[in-house]
């Protein structure tokens, strides 16, 4: 089937698949993702995740939160794992502590 292909075609085609980039190119492509994929994605999730855990450990009785639902609310009460939410008058919510979006300043319930 060579007959079909001039020499000098299959000559130049082979020449141009050899030349491609080097093996220390494309380590430094690798690293090069590495470090994008680190410092964009990677980095920035673990440190809201670690004040996240901060913000949670942190939560005592009185504190004002508002959930990832959107429920403003004063901590009444603090266990392990849940707290207990005073909503308005005599409505009491309980919630997972990992449910908490933000802690707000003392005194936004009343100033809204």
């Amino acid at each position: 089937m060579s007959f079909f292909i001039s020499e000098a075609v299959a000559e130049g085609a082979a020449a141009g698949a050899a030349a491609g980039p080097g093996m220390m190119g494309q380590l430094l492509m690798l690293g090069g993702f590495v470090l994008i994929f680190y410092f964009i994605i990677w980095r920035p999730q673990s440190k809201r995740t670690k004040e996240h855990k901060n913000l949670v450990g942190n939560i005592t009785k009185g504190d004002e939160v508002v959930t990832n639902g959107g429920i403003l609310g004063k901590v009444t009460k603090v266990s392990d794992e849940f707290i207990t939410l005073k909503v308005s008058e005599n409505v009491e919510l309980n919630f997972q502590k990992a449910s908490v979006a933000a802690a707000l300043p003392k005194g936004t319930i009343k100033a809204i």
